[in-house]
Order: C-alpha cells, then sequence, then structure tokens
C-alpha cells in the first residue's frame, strides 16, 4: 500500500507501484527501505512510504510457500478461471457486501478499489448488495464485466493517471476510458442519472443510484 519498485539503469527507468514522486524522483529517498546494487551499475530500490511492505529474499522454487501465496485466491485472468469458480470463491464470503468480497485478495487476486466500480458498475449491481442475495446469472455477468475491465486496463496501460510512467515513457490511461470511477457529478453512460460517491467497505465509492439499486 503506497509504495514502489523502481528499477534504474544507464539504458532504462522502470518503476511500478502507487504514483507519487518517489517514482519519478531521485532515489533513495526518505521512502526508500531497501536498494539493491547490481554488478552492471544498475539498482532496484523499493520504496514503502507507510512501512506496511517487506521484502523476503527466497529460493525462486520456495516463494508459492510463502504464507502470503498459500493465501492469495486465482487470477481472473487465468485461463482456466471460469465464472462458476467465480461464484464458489464469492460465496465463501456470502453474508458480506459484493464490494468487500471483490477487493478481499485472498478470494481473488488484483482486483482493486477502480476495477471493482468499474464492473459492479457495469453488471448494475450495488456494492452494498450481499453475496448471498446475488443470483447466478448476476454473478455471471459480474465476472464479465470483470474481465472486460481488467483485459481494457491491461490494454490501455493501467489507471495511474499522475506521475506515473511506464518503461516506454507512456501514462497509463483506462480512467480517460472509465465509465464510473472518479465520474461523480457526471451523468450515468446507461441512464443519464447523475453518479454519486458513496462509502462502502471502508473505500470511497462510485455507483449510478438508478441502474445500480442496493435491494
Amino acid at each position: 500500500m503506497t509504495g514502489q519498485l523502481v528499477f534504474r539503469s544507464r539504458i532504462i527507468d522502470f518503476g511500478a507501484g502507487h504514483p507519487n514522486d518517489s517514482l519519478i524522483g531521485k532515489l533513495p529517498d526518505k521512502s526508500t527501505r531497501v536498494s539493491i546494487k547490481f554488478k552492471d551499475g544498475s539498482n532496484l530500490f523499493f520504496n514503502d512510504q507507510r512501512k506496511f511492505g517487506w521484502m523476503k529474499l527466497v529460493p525462486t522454487a520456495e516463494v508459492v510457500n510463502l504464507d502470503f501465496f498459500k493465501k492469495v485466491g486465482p487470477e481472473p485472468l487465468s485461463a482456466d478461471f471460469k465464472w462458476k469458480d467465480f461464484e464458489k470463491r464469492l460465496l465463501r464470503r456470502k453474508n458480506s457486501s459484493i464490494k468487500a468480497v471483490l477487493l478481499d485478495q485472498s478470494v481473488i487476486a488484483g482486483v482493486g478499489n477502480i476495477y471493482a466500480d468499474e464492473s459492479l458498475w457495469g453488471a448494475k449491481i450495488h456494492p452494498k448488495k450481499l453475496v448471498k442475495q446475488l443470483k447466478s446469472p448476476e454473478i455471471h455477468k459480474l465476472y464479465d464485466e470483470l474481465i472486460l475491465v481488467l483485459k481494457l486496463a491491461i490494454e490501455k496501460g493501467g489507471s495511474t493517471d499522475k506521475n506515473y510512467i511506464n518503461a516506454e515513457g507512456k501514462r497509463g490511461s483506462y480512467l480517460d476510458f472509465a465509465r464510473v470511477f472518479h465520474r461523480q457529478g457526471e451523468p450515468c453512460f446507461r441512464c443519464g442519472n447523475i453518479i454519486i460517491k458513496i462509502r462502502v467497505a471502508g473505500r470511497g465509492t462510485h455507483i449510478c443510484p438508478i441502474c445500480q439499486i442496493e435491494t
């Protein structure tokens, strides 16, 4: 949470993580927790602004045995991850709101706040709705929307629209295509009603109150 891995050499600069000045500024800086210098003179910096992160050196074969990777859910874009698998995993937390479950990395991996909002809008599901209230067709639609959103996000280079660029010097442009996220006060693309921002699962959440009915 709020950190980066930044690789720098004479030839290329590459960074990934939360978009702030540590991605593009001089390193090491006050948030740099680990610096690794390679024989060719290049450097890898691990920045952690909020001090939640950690780094552990283990043989590659042992990575799958780390507690984190034992608990993390499957990747939604895996070829063998189908909508029925998605439904089964959601139902593990049937008494929780669907937004909270989408953000739970032990259920499925890689779904953050933006993509949860986008896929729920696409499926016309209110983020506060409990998983047990969802019918199978709704879950199937949510699965389809999630896959669509994640693939588009990858195609557009992600959603970092501030001070982040990739190795090719390009910014993520997904937010230019967002259908609900950060569009509070603007008309819904589907019904024309005004998008609002509420709080669900401790996160700012964007919805159309007409398309996404809570009950």
